[in-house]
């Protein structure tokens, strides 16, 4: 097949893939799209990248020049969003104040510039990483969030998987690319290398199972034959393209959050909490005693890396005594710029031009220290936590949420999965809110919760509370 052939059989088929998912049953806000182009964008390649834009190249240790188009596009979705998010107000006053160690970390994270060596460079970064935040709320404050949710979820997928694969087929110049390492050629797909993309599937492949489940179990959904069919589609492109990124983390991690919900999807699950939390703690226990008792080398070769995890326990190594303070760090996004990383390529002969630690959990301690970690941890626990009560009390989006967090914090083990503008970043911050916000909404009810899932009935009658039934404004800005 000629590539200009693929190429318009795939624009048909995601064509396809949007007519078949439609679902006009639960409204939501055209804002929506705001946060769906900014996963676009942050999910795949910048602008400039797309239109083949000349960027200026990093000197190691020095603050990279972002693309003029990159920052307006970025900046332009970013104050859309502030705009849409004054309107809501009153939600997202609640769902910050719920959220709060949220706000510590983001807090702290803009404080810890005041003891940077670069504070105008880091001030900048944190500015961009608030664009994650306000895409978060944008979801999680719109008056049908589960919907949102999966809208979300399929408007990303059904652009970047596909496309995905595209790429890699049939366009090798841009879906493929070499490997720092040494490994030969890799495929990138929509992305610039192939951990980005194993994070990309693995969180939109488990949204894509979570919706299959749903959609299996509940037959009365509307539209669920060809809304199955287009999220089956969906699910088989991310498991496809998990085996072409050839990312272990990512592949291991989609394994782990699969069998969570597949698990949670038991009604012996569903009704016993305490159970969610021995089947999770025994899973991360069995992980750790691998480790411990000396099946540490057999489940790496299993998982595809060599012993040292493809070089990052040397880079762990180098990096954690180069650490400024190691209870405040070296300041919000600052540690790899400076004189400190070029003596680290310097000493080191360029064989790890990186710039991460490649542990999410590192990564912080570097900038924000032993504080920062705190922090994540907070974030992690109150998910977690968060996402098992909305499980409890029946939303079939408390499994799916579960996931999401147990799969970040087990990735940013491998991976620096707690970086601004990073998929696993985005989707853990988007857990988090979407579970207070779930937990509020439900509190202000006696109806049962599979309201949020989907439409009442005919014979049902809806519910008072005006959050949970009013239709949304037709408006942009709503």
């Amino acid at each position: 097949m000629s590539p200009s052939l693929a190429l318009g059989l795939c624009i048909v088929g995601i064509a396809g893939l949007f007519y078949l998912n439609r679902e006009k049953s639960l409204p939501t806000s055209k804002a929506l799209w705001l946060p769906v182009i900014w996963l676009w964008t942050n999910g795949s390649r910048p602008p400039s990248g797309w239109l083949g834009i000349d960027m200026p190249m990093d000197i190691p240790g020095q603050p990279p020049v972002p693309s003029t188009l990159d920052q307006l596009v970025a900046v332009t979705l970013m104050l859309l969003g502030v705009i849409v998010l004054i309107r809501r107000r009153r939600e997202v006053t609640s769902l910050l104040k719920a959220s709060w160690p949220i706000v510590l970390y983001f807090t702290f994270a803009v404080l810890s510039v005041l003891w940077s060596d670069y504070p105008g460079w880091g001030f900048k970064r944190w500015i961009r990483a608030l664009g994650d935040l306000i895409m978060v709320l944008l979801v999680a404050t719109d008056a049908q969030p589960v919907a949102a949710l999966r809208r979300l979820l399929s408007r990303v997928g059904f652009v970047l998987l596909p496309a995905s694969v595209l790429l890699i087929k049939y366009y090798p110049n841009l879906g493929r690319g070499f490997s720092q390492w040494g490994d030969g050629v890799f495929n990138t797909g929509v992305t610039t290398n192939k951990n980005s993309l194993g994070v990309l599937v693995l969180f939109v492949a488990l949204g894509a199972l979570w919706q299959v489940i749903a959609l299996l179990r509940d037959k009365t959904q509307p539209n669920r034959t060809r809304r199955l069919l287009a999220q089956g589609t969906l699910l088989y492109f991310g498991i496809s393209l998990l085996f072409m990124a050839h990312s272990a983390t990512s592949g291991a991690c989609f394994v782990l959050g699969a069998g969570l919900m597949l698990a949670m999807a038991l009604p012996f699950f569903r009704a016993r909490p305490a159970a969610v939390n021995a089947l999770v703690l025994a899973l991360l226990l069995s992980g750790g005693l691998t480790i411990l008792l000396g099946g540490y080398t057999e489940a790496v070769k299993a998982m595809g890396r060599n012993q040292d995890l493809t070089g990052r326990r040397e880079i762990w190594k180098m990096v954690i005594p180069m650490v400024p303070n190691s209870m405040v760090g070296a300041g919000f996004e600052t540690f790899w710029v400076g004189p400190r990383v070029e003596r680290f390529f310097a000493n080191y002969g360029g064989i790890h031009r990186t710039n991460e630690a490649h542990n999410g959990y590192i990564e912080v301690y570097l900038n924000l220290g032993w504080i920062g970690v705190g922090l994540i941890a907070l974030i992690l626990g109150q998910g977690y936590r968060r996402a098992v009560r909305a499980l409890r009390r029946g939303s079939a989006l408390g499994a799916l949420l579960v996931a999401y967090v147990v799969t970040a914090a087990v990735y940013s083990i491998g991976e620096a999965g707690f970086r601004m503008m990073g998929i696993s970043w985005i989707f853990l911050l988007l857990s988090v809110a979407a579970a207070n916000r779930v937990i509020s909404l439900r509190d202000t009810t006696s109806e049962p919760d599979r309201e949020l899932d989907r439409p009442p009935a005919k014979s049902e009658t809806p519910s008072p509370n005006p959050a949970w039934t009013q239709s949304v404004r037709p408006a942009f800005l709503s």
